[in-house]
């Protein structure tokens, strides 16, 4: 108590000594012609301590000797000026458009965003979503208009799947490409269950640009036609040394639980369905007991600095989050060093990042735990007499729990240094050399346990290594006189990647209370197998940028890429692209206009896609036993069985395939009013893929293989849209601010002139159901297309009625129909950021809406038939009371629902603590508390556990979209945290 009282009297004193020692400062504040800034915020930094000028510039504020003032006012640069005696302050601000002047990061270069004929939307690091995000695809949702950004499980460091304008391919999914601090990183499979990002600390990113037009991203070609995500890390700063510390602890629980029948419901349920009731005289929440109080705790440390000719940034982070299912937990470990040097007068610059992460993920049979926790019997006890409550034919999941693990453990490292020259005023020479180097080991096991009917262990266990090295050359040439400027690059690239995979597979483990990955030895080894592949990427680029009285831009761009994936007729493809833009609000007849900003932009290019897998342009044979296939080459032999194997084609030899190529065309207005409080930007862009690239079934039923790679002759893929962007910034020398904005896109997506009635992304799993078709490619309508039986009802008979699309009398597959899409017609967003003194407070909400979502979990586990077996599920089950108990789950649109949604994706109330009040200013620069509630709410129509799913099935390698098959449900988080600057 004594401590305490010590502790206030301290704080206290350190409150009231800070008007001790003050005195007046009088002084004016000019423009650089001289004339006074009215309205200019000047205030003493550390501190709530503030004044505004008045209409002749002037001002007058308490402050003492060794003070810092900043003085800021819109449309100019902040000024720091250190109080070095009481005469009166003359301050000169210079002009400096905020918001036309930020540099936008675009491949292998930068641009003022004034200057960016593209579409490029772009986010800094105070503008990212808060909350438990372990990756950078995260920080984006809802922030950038036409980016769909959804995690498809609630599992931390889920995968993502990330959508820029829409889908736009059959095989090589959706995966933007993402150059990380200018290395473009390697898309294909880690060995990593789950999202291959969750390598890089999002602590440590300062901003993200994703390029989403054609001429934003065809300077990266063959990898751009998903769009290019650019992720640019924390670099140091001119200045003294500085140190940052945050610590983050959040507690997360089941944000939304599926309404199943309670002990009682279900009591009443059973016998009204003619079922026998087994009824163990408890009353169990399953979902309750199978999910956690989940714990999140998370430590970042960093220190920076610079001079005139060196900066550096260092960091070590250390995440520890655990998923609210038991067993299921993600750690990160990551340090980062980034450091620039320069020398002989700044001609020469070295650039050097590296990256060292470990990542350990620990999971669960996340699947059968959450068929468990909705179909298991409510009236049954988790435990008996201390035990685990014997199930009949089912295992206690709470013993399942002790049985099944997933241990996966992922080194990366990823470095990069990058020597320029200056050879003469103007022409700039950079190689950038770059590896990216990562090992995965993976351990699937099941222990052995007696009261889990497991008498023998099992264990698949998986070793990966991804190695991509890049080598790049350029020339930037920058040319400026009064009226011109011209950047011309010029470039070479060329990298390598190189991926191995091992399986082994063992069971026979015993139960000796060792687990089966530290006991390889004694099991019994029944399956191995291994694969590796090497693939190539060469490329030459150019790009030249122009611009005439800062009025007229012109963009020209083209790419020369040749990779190994494609056959020897078909190495390389070209990508061009051409821009235009026009600063209306510069020309002389805008002057003293409303427009602050008023841009207008044009673009049209070429991308490619060679996100397909490798060696299918070349030859490649397999053994065979059928009777076409063998011949006996040894006298005596009678017995086909006898006969030697023979040689045949597995996959025949393409060299004609070609890229996929997207072609966009933008056109795109950039505005800002109000001296660039309001701004905004509304964008049309159409997208067409082509030379789409699939595995068909030959139409000559006489071939080699019973399958091949072709491009698909005529068939396109169709994208187009509006995207509107907005933001208000109220007046930031006020005590009370706020910042309101939002973005909106609406997507239209189409298949045209395809030759197939349907290419499945998504078919039904289970007993009964595996294999029919739920959505996919169909002509004339947009991806995902929901192809199923149109459900009309139950007849007298209990059975389900379909519609007889064809009035042949016969219901069968000719009579599925089109039923809506799993793509989202629109995606919105919009955030609101008070600020109030010290205080503030931040809301973001995204949503979509226009699409379904087929409800896989109901079909499968909400039906009559399951609560007739004593099997719970939700009043849809009995919606129809005639239903008979046989009435078979057929692929249709019962199951079918709206997947409109609007969240509160994060809120954050921070406090700054000034620490001259508390008398540590000394030591401490700043501090700031806050809370952040994440996934707080979410309006829908929806059933589920979340309407932001994707846990389908895919079929052929085709991307799945839209089904929810037990997916693990997402969490409501609330995280505390505490920033401390030195």
């Amino acid at each position: 108590m004594k401590k305490q009282k010590l502790l206030i009297l301290f704080l206290l004193f350190g409150f009231l000594s800070v008007s001790w020692g003050q005195s007046n400062i009088a002084g004016v504040v000019i423009d650089e012609e001289g004339i006074p800034l009215s309205g200019a915020s000047v205030t003493i930094i550390g501190t709530a301590t503030g004044a505004i000028t008045d209409f002749d510039g002037g001002f007058n504020i308490k402050a003492s000797v060794g003070d810092v003032l900043e003085v800021s006012y819109l449309g100019y640069n902040a000024e720091q000026i250190t109080i070095s005696d009481l005469s009166k302050l003359k301050i000169t601000l210079t002009s400096n458009d905020e918001e036309l002047d930020a540099v936008v990061v675009v491949g292998y270069g930068t641009q003022k965003k004034s200057d960016v004929t593209g579409a490029i939307g772009s986010l800094q690091s105070e503008s990212f979503n808060k909350g438990v995000v372990a990756n950078a695809g995260q920080l984006l949702q809802g922030k950038v208009a036409g980016v769909n950004v959804s995690n498809v499980t609630g599992e931390p460091g889920s995968g993502q799947d990330i959508v820029i304008r829409g889908v736009g391919s059959l095989r090589s999914g959706t995966t933007p490409l993402y150059v990380v601090d200018g290395f473009a990183l390697d898309n294909s499979g880690n060995g990593v269950p789950t999202n291959p990002l969750n390598f890089i600390n999002p602590q440590d990113i300062e901003s993200i640009d994703v390029l989403k037009d054609a001429s934003a991203a065809a300077i990266y070609g063959a990898r751009a036609a998903n769009g290019v995500i650019v992720i640019t890390t924390k670099k140091g700063k001119k200045g003294r040394m500085q140190m940052n510390l945050t610590v983050s602890a959040g507690l997360s629980k089941i944000a939304n639980k599926i309404d199943v029948f309670t002990a009682d419901e279900f009591r009443q349920q059973v016998v009204a369905v003619g079922g026998e009731l087994s009824d163990g005289g408890a009353n169990t929440d399953w979902q309750d007991e199978l999910t956690r109080t989940a714990v999140t705790k998370k430590t970042n440390f960093s220190l920076s600095g610079g001079t005139e000719s060196s900066n550096y940034y260092a960091s070590v982070g250390v995440d520890d989050i655990q998923g609210i299912l038991r067993n299921n937990d993600l750690k990160r470990y990551s340090a980062r060093v980034n450091a620039t040097q320069k020398a002989f007068k700044d001609k020469l610059k070295i650039e050097f990042n590296v990256a060292a992460t470990r990542t350990e993920n620990v999971r669960p049979d996340a699947t059968s735990i959450i068929t468990d926790m909705l179909e298991l019997n409510p009236t049954v006890p988790v435990y008996t007499n201390g035990l685990p409550t014997e199930l009949g034919d089912r295992t206690n999941p709470i013993v399942t729990e002790k049985v099944y693990r997933d241990f996966t453990n992922n080194n990366r490292i990823l470095a990069n240094i990058a020597p320029s020259i200056e050879i003469f005023k103007g022409l700039t020479y950079r190689l950038n050399l770059g590896v990216d180097y990562s090992t995965a080991n993976r351990d699937v096991q099941t222990m052995p346990l007696a009261e889990a009917n497991v008498i023998e262990g099992f264990l698949n266990t998986y070793t990966n290594e991804n190695k991509t090295t890049q080598v790049e050359n350029t020339l930037t040439y920058n040319f400026a006189s009064e009226n011109h400027s011209l950047t011309a690059l010029v470039g070479q690239s060329y990298q390598e990647n190189f991926y191995t995979s091992k399986r082994w597979s063992y069971d026979s483990f015993p139960d000796n209370g060792i687990e089966p990955r530290y006991q390889i030895g004694i099991g019994n080894l029944t399956g191995d197998s291994a694969s590796a592949v090497i693939n190539e990427l060469q490329s030459f680029f150019g790009r030249v940028n122009y611009a005439f009285a800062n009025k007229y831009m012109l963009t020209a761009t083209m790419r020369a890429d040749g990779s190994s994936k494609f056959g020897s007729n078909n190495k390389y493809g070209y990508f061009p692209s051409v821009a235009a833009g026009w600063n209306i609000s510069n020309e002389s007849f805008m002057e003293n206009g409303p427009f602050s900003n008023l841009k207008l932009r044009a673009s049209w290019g070429q991308t490619g896609n060679q996100e397909i897998p490798s060696k299918i342009t070349k030859a490649s044979y397999g053994e065979s036993g059928n009777d076409n296939d063998i011949y006996p080459l040894t006298e005596g032999v009678v017995n086909a069985a006898d006969y030697p194997l023979g040689l045949v084609y597995s996959r025949t030899a393409n060299p004609d395939i070609q890229w996929e190529v997207s072609t966009q065309t933008n056109i795109g207005l950039d505005f800002g009013i109000l001296n660039n409080q309001l701004t905004g930007s509304v964008d049309y862009f159409n997208k067409v893929s082509e030379n789409v690239l699939l595995e068909v079934v030959p139409a000559d039923p006489i071939q080699p293989t019973t399958t091949y790679w072709t491009n698909i002759p005529n068939m396109e893929i169709k994208n187009n849209g509006v995207e509107v962007a907005l933001d208000y910034q109220s007046d930031a020398t006020r005590d009370f601010t706020f910042n309101i904005g939002g973005n909106f896109s609406l997507t239209k997506n189409k298949v045209e002139n395809s030759p197939y009635q349907v290419l499945t992304t998504g078919a039904a799993q289970g007993s009964g159901q595996s294999g029919a078709t739920i959505n996919g490619y169909i002509n004339n309508e947009p991806i995902g297309a929901f192809y199923m039986r149109e459900f009309l009802g139950i007849d007298g008979e209990g059975f389900s009625i379909y519609r007889d699309i064809n009035d042949d009398g016969a219901i069968d597959d000719r009579d599925r129909t089109i039923a809506g899409s799993a793509l989202p017609d629109y995606l919105y967003a919009f955030y609101l950021n008070f600020n109030y003194k010290n205080f503030d407070l931040g809301l973001n909400f995204n949503g979509a809406g226009g699409n379904k979502i087929y409800n896989h979990t109901r079909m499968s586990s909400f039906n009559i038939g399951n609560i007739q077996g004593s099997a719970n599920t939700t009043d849809q089950a009995v919606q129809y009371p005639n239903e008979s108990p046989l009435n078979s789950n057929v692929a249709s649109t019962r199951y079918l629902e709206d997947g409109d949604f609007l969240r509160l994706n994060n809120a954050t109330l921070g406090y700054n603590l000034d620490p001259k009040k508390v008398g540590i200013n000394d030591w401490v620069n700043a501090v700031r508390i806050s809370l952040t509630g994440e996934n707080l709410f979410v309006i829908t129509k929806y059933t589920g556990f979340d309407p932001e799913v994707n846990t389908g099935s895919e079929t052929g390698g085709i991307k799945t979209f839209g089904i929810d098959r037990y997916t693990y449900p997402k969490a409501r988080t609330f995280l505390l945290s505490l920033n401390v600057s030195f």
